[in-house]
């Protein structure tokens, strides 16, 4: 029983027909474009943008995001290959059985459970939080949360979880056009903010464009686990603004991108997956980096970014300091929507990624029961939302954010190493979307993704780690035994050492 072990391109696809563990194909490229949309784009765009501006980067952190998403698309570009190639439910976890072997799929679905539980958790706590501030917004008052005296419950929290568990459940049709409507109202949010902050542009804001860079204060050092790891190797104590912080604000706004990978789980829940899952994921990272640079442009052009209030700075104090008040009520109801719509798909694709593992028979095959009603698998999108719920609702996940983001960019780099794997084993496929320069472009994504990892806190990545450990355990203990592949191996192997014709 081999860890290596590969799962077959045509065996994977074959299984999507399994009955009693078939997804039904009804989404289009237009539904997967606007779940890219959906996921990246959430309360980051309201709060990150102003905050590295005034820190990081000054003005060029339009430039930022115009790097970061140079970077974001060279893993993209990765996705779209295989998503095209391999039209199968289970995103990064598919694609490395598919060329790296059970055990790197193992772990990569298990770091999958990881990004995309804490994601959601973490998006709807949030949600929770801008609900009240909704509420402040248009003068009244509103508490999500309740003491219960040895912790606290953010029932705010697990409302939204409810809400999008409950329509996952009755269809992902139904699902992609609610998402849809929530997605469209917080577009429109964002652009009337780029519309307004343009009408207030003064091309002075803008200069210097890279502003002169500023050492990091000795005083009151960073724990040392606190620390980025890259700056605790290296005891660089770090600049702000100039071209290094132009490149650290890169590394930031990165995360504001992260999600478009979720698009790639849905793919055996696509009509025409070779041509709509490349239309989608790329599609998507266009139309979300084309907003963030004018988002970006329009704010740094409305205020100067000396005038901002430092890690507090927000759009809708930025809107403040020019005296148009009433855009933090259009902001707050942004924000609730883009939070709700980001929510939505990452619990989608967690269901996707656990349904796939199901099916191969790693984690319980029973799980991966599909209703015959609306054609999603219920049980575990169940299951998923009511984890999601008791960690958002109890547990306080502040300090787990970051590995969400670890997660992702350890996908990121085994996806991309994926492409020029599959590329000298089975160059006879058919594929629709093809990476250009390979394996130049992978192996550029690859390095962009780690130089992205080693910027994230040496706490991350020690708790990244131990997540790692537990997830061996599980699979040396329980995956590796119930291995549908394995158990297929095995049989082949009996059956041909059965057969009288193999014997002298």
């Amino acid at each position: 029983m081999s860890i290596w072990r590969t799962k077959s391109i045509e065996q994977s696809i074959q299984d999507t027909d399994e009955p009693g563990h078939r997804l039904r194909r009804s989404l289009s490229a237009w539904d997967l474009t606007i779940f890219g949309v959906a996921v990246v784009i959430g309360a980051g765009i309201f709060t990150l943008t102003a905050r590295v501006a005034a820190t990081t980067a000054g003005p060029a952190v339009s430039l930022s995001f115009v790097i970061a998403a140079v970077a974001c698309g060279l893993a993209a570009m990765c996705y779209a290959e295989f998503a095209s190639t391999v039209p199968v439910a289970g995103s990064a976890y598919t694609f490395s059985y598919a060329t790296l072997g059970e055990l790197v799929a193992w772990i990569i679905g298990w770091d999958l459970v990881l990004e995309f539980a804490l994601g959601s958790a973490v998006v709807a706590k949030g949600w929770s939080l801008y609900l009240g501030n909704l509420f402040e917004q248009f003068g009244g008052s509103l508490s999500s949360t309740v003491d219960l005296g040895f912790t606290t419950f953010d029932w705010g929290a697990v409302l939204i979880v409810a809400v999008v568990t409950l329509l996952l459940v009755s269809g992902t049709k139904l699902s992609a056009r609610a998402n849809a409507i929530i997605t469209a109202i917080k577009v429109a949010v964002v652009l009337l903010v780029i519309v307004v902050g343009f009408l207030h542009f003064n091309p002075a804001n803008l200069s210097p464009f890279i502003p002169p860079a500023v050492p990091a204060p000795a005083e009151d050092p960073t724990p040392a686990l606190q620390q980025p790891l890259f700056q605790l190797l290296t005891g660089n104590a770090g600049t702000s603004f100039g071209w290094f912080g132009l490149l650290a604000a890169a590394s930031l706004v990165f995360f504001a991108f992260i999600g478009f990978d979720v698009v790639a789980t849905a793919a055996e829940e696509t009509r025409n997956p070779k041509k709509d899952l490349p239309r989608g994921i790329l599609g998507s990272l266009v139309i979300v980096t084309v907003l963030y640079v004018l988002v970006t442009l329009a704010l740094t052009g409305m205020v100067p970014y000396t005038e901002l209030p430092g890690d507090q700075a927000t759009l809708a104090s930025a809107f403040s300091l020019i005296g148009v008040d009433w855009a933090a009520k259009v902001i707050a109801v942004g924000a609730i929507a883009g939070l709700t719509t980001v929510v939505l798909v990452l619990i989608l694709g967690q269901s996707r990624v656990i349904f796939a593992m199901s099916r191969d028979g790693l984690l319980p095959r029973g799980l991966a029961q599909v209703s015959d009603k609306t054609g999603t698998p219920a049980r575990i999108t169940l299951g998923v939302g009511a984890v999601v719920a008791l960690v958002a609702g109890f547990v306080d996940i502040g300090v787990l954010e970051e590995m969400v983001n670890v997660g992702t960019l350890f996908a990121f780099v085994l996806v991309s190493i994926g492409v020029i794997v599959l590329r000298r084993t089975r160059p006879d496929l058919e594929r629709s979307f093809k990476v250009p320069f390979v394996p130049v472009l992978p192996i550029l994504a690859v390095l962009a993704c780690l130089w992205l990892m080693v910027n994230l806190t040496a706490e991350t990545w020690i708790r990244f780690l131990v997540w790692m450990v537990i997830g061996f355990a599980v699979y040396y203990f329980y995956g590796r035994k119930h291995s549908v592949l394995g158990r297929r191996s095995a049989q082949e192997s009996r059956a041909a050492a059965a057969d009288p014709r193999d014997k002298p």
